[in-house]
């Protein structure tokens, strides 16, 4: 039977991905991965890695697992699985003062969404309370992939 996996490694993974990195849990060992896209790409192609620094190798070897042990890993959410956009948006929602409800919803149209609502957040005074929001999104976006992969976790 594997180790539960703790939801904060999950969550920690979500938030590392970018571009060039993507998470994935290693479900023997409940361990949560990164593996950039380059040494996805040198595990696919065969090409050699002994010239790469040891993290590298290491990393490439970690690609080279995957692919051979594809039932292994799963790879967690990406950021578009999680729409922080939709997040914003239920938290705008969630607020029971109109007036700061309005100036959110206002914040989240358009070019700059982002950025607007971050402002809007901290200037209303609400940004402790946006931030808890969101660590309950993720936390439930975490506790849906476990059982999605029917993985143990603790909390």
């Amino acid at each position: 039977m594997s180790p539960k996996v703790k939801l904060s490694a999950i969550i920690d993974g979500m938030e590392m991905q970018s571009e060039e990195f993507n998470s994935f849990l290693n479900k023997e060992t409940s361990e949560v991965v990164f593996v950039s896209r380059s040494a996805l790409r040198t595990a696919e192609d065969g090409d050699d890695f002994d010239h790469l620094a040891d993290w590298e190798q290491q990393e490439v070897n970690t690609a080279i697992d995957m692919l051979e042990y594809e039932d292994k890993y799963a790879s967690l959410p990406s950021q578009s699985e999680i729409d922080e956009y939709d997040m914003m948006e239920q938290f705008c929602f969630s607020q029971e003062d109109e007036s700061i409800q309005s100036a959110l919803l206002n914040a989240i149209r358009g070019r700059g969404a982002f950025s607007r609502f971050k402002d809007q957040i901290i200037t209303l005074g609400v940004s402790d309370e946006w931030f808890t929001f969101q660590n309950v999104c993720y936390k439930q976006i975490a506790i849906d992939f476990c059982e999605k992969e029917q993985i143990d976790y603790v909390e």
